[in-house]
């Protein structure tokens, strides 16, 4: 990639529509050919690929949930022989179901492409030495950001996430001039700067690409204070390729730009799948244009927000996430459903149904609680026999959901019983 713009960066709406349009018709069609499930979900709806002929004809078909995605757990969405898929990422889902993504070779050379842009987006440019302090493995983070910035030309420090002392040596001793981390892992490092005595303004840095998790501009304006960088919003999701589906432009920080030359997006409202207008707020819905081993038709994000009009670039951008159109929580870049932590402690045979999960802030990262009662037979167990079930009801939400979380045995009667729907969750972050 060189250091200029692509040209779909700089193309008319109407040549956007026009690719889209040809795009879409390629991908309802390979979906409906190749995957089992689509093919009834579009039979079921009475669709066929063929009614496809304009983009407004798209709201035509089903959407596309994550309960679909478990449900054809782990390799029922696949478009392509599994053999033809040479990566395979998922994120955390219910116990023992996480939802699955593959990758052709092609597929990954595109994601490679999209992070470079982004990266390019950002102020990167090659020859720049890129740290990435995403967690690598399962989760996309890591190798999207790894792989983007080869791609780019960046000279790549895959660190990965954790280790803050080491994190801080290695940006000081190895320069470098771009940083890919979640806002509040950044904020945590520049917590370990000051611990050392260093100042984080006097770093090799000069961008920053934060993502995974919703941040406001306040967090901005802080991370860009204390290392003296342009902070950048990148966003991502696993369903829909990973990290680099959008990406805010350096001169503008004005909200990330929404790649459609191979993301499709729409606005529906949450309650009745209506398609609502640009500008409207609502949740984010993808359709992929150009994904071989698991393309995605209107893919509900469940995430809130609004699509706005071009400016650095000729694409659409999307606001700030303002919330979930579910009871989805991000920990620390981690996706958590109170039902993945109810259905642990439902294993607990000690454990009564009845928890509070509460979420709080611990200096710069999130911090998660769980309180949860004994079963009535065992109200009189001994403080060891409770710090047993803590440790392992502990252990098996780290095991299986990714996240370190408090246990807090509490009193039989001791969660409040409501009278309709209970409520689980009780968020303190500042909004």
């Amino acid at each position: 990639m060189t250091t200029g713009l692509h040209a779909i960066e700089t193309a008319s709406r109407d040549e956007i529509a026009a690719l889209q349009t040809e795009r879409l018709k390629s991908t309802l069609r390979h979906a409906y050919d190749n995957v089992a499930h689509t093919r009834a979900r579009f039979d079921a709806a009475g669709v066929h690929p063929d009614d496809f002929r304009t983009l407004a004809d798209l709201a035509k078909f089903p959407f596309t949930t994550k309960q679909d995605l478990r449900e054809n757990y782990p390799y029922g969405m696949f478009a392509v022989p599994r053999e033809e898929v040479v990566r395979v990422h998922a994120s955390s889902g219910t116990t023992g179901k996480p939802t699955v993504v593959g990758y052709t070779q092609a597929d990954i050379d595109m994601w490679s492409d999209l992070m470079a842009r982004s990266i390019h987006a950002a102020g990167g440019r090659r020859g720049d030495i890129a740290h990435v302090a995403y967690g690598y493995g399962l989760f996309t983070g890591g190798l999207g950001a790894h792989y983007g910035a080869e791609r780019l030309g960046c000279t790549v420090i895959p660190m990965s996430g954790g280790q803050t002392e080491k994190q801080v040596q290695l940006i000081c001793d190895f320069k470098p001039s771009i940083i890919l981390v979640t806002p509040s892992y950044m904020l945590n490092i520049a917590d370990e700067f000051r611990r050392q005595g260093i100042d984080p303004r006097s770093t090799a840095l000069r961008i920053g690409m934060h993502g995974a998790e919703p941040w406001t501009d306040a967090m901005r304006g802080e991370i860009e204070a204390t290392f003296g960088i342009d902070a950048i919003d990148v966003y991502g999701l696993s369903e829909v390729i990973g990290p680099g589906v959008a990406c805010e432009c350096v001169e503008a920080k004005d909200g990330p730009v929404l790649w459609e030359d191979h993301f499709y997006p729409e606005i529906i409202d949450p309650a009745t799948g209506e398609v609502l207008p640009d500008g409207s707020h609502g949740e984010l819905v993808f359709t992929s244009l150009t994904k071989q081993a698991m393309p995605v038709i209107r893919y509900r994000t469940r995430d809130l927000t609004r699509l706005l009009p071009p400016t650095a670039r000729s694409m659409r951008r999307i606001g700030k996430i303002t919330g979930r159109s579910d009871d989805m929580l991000i920990i620390r870049g981690v996706n958590v459903f109170p039902s993945q932590i109810e259905e642990l402690i439902l294993r607990q045979p000690k454990l009564s149904p009845h928890y509070l999960i509460e979420v709080t802030r611990d200096g710069h990262l999130d911090a998660i609680t769980v309180d949860v009662e004994l079963k009535p037979e065992f109200r009189y167990a001994s403080g060891p026999e409770k710090e047993f079930v803590a440790l392992d009801l502990q252990h098996h939400i780290k095991s299986y959901i990714g996240i370190s979380a408090r246990i807090d045995i509490v009193e039989v009667g001791g969660i409040e019983r409501s009278i309709g729907k209970a409520q689980r969750v009780i968020d303190k972050r500042p909004q």
